[in-house]
């Protein structure tokens, strides 16, 4: 009996430091098999919108205040994408700052309203329209 309670505890043990080796988890399991390059995405986001996609790459920011957002840098110097996930379902820390993630979300787009002006317009001038933004809103995430 002694011989099965510890081989059942050597597993279990192996089990777990299996698990802590590939990464800390965040939200929802990943259920995409296959990544998307955030290059592809950026290139031609409108047929990303609304489609689940699992991205990869170095976190490049976080969100101070709530940890409610994560930059994720593409495969393509000066490109980035951000993971957006709602306040309190997901709290990433500073710490993932520099650390590589995976993460499944869908993507979406913003619309500027169109009254917004930009700080140094001046008045008389045409309005101009601050560029779309496309988001991912995130579901899960692994990060190593």
């Amino acid at each position: 009996m002694k011989r099965i309670v510890l081989s059942l505890l050597v597993v279990f043990l192996f089990a777990s430091s299996f698990n802590a080796e590939d990464g800390k988890k965040f939200g929802n399991d990943l259920t995409v098999k296959e990544k998307t390059l955030i290059s592809k995405i950026l290139e031609t986001p409108n047929d990303f919108v609304g489609k689940k996609v699992l991205v990869e790459g170095t976190v490049v920011g976080v969100c101070k205040k709530r940890g409610c957002w994560i930059d994720i840098a593409s495969d393509k110097e000066y490109e980035k994408i951000r993971i957006k996930v709602n306040d309190g379902e997901i709290v990433f820390p500073m710490e993932l700052k520099g650390k590589t993630a995976l993460v499944e979300g869908e993507v979406y787009v913003i619309q500027p309203h169109p009254e917004h002006k930009k700080d140094n317009e001046k008045e008389g001038d045409e309005c101009v329209v601050p560029e779309v933004k496309y988001q991912i809103k995130g579901l899960g995430a692994v990060v190593k």
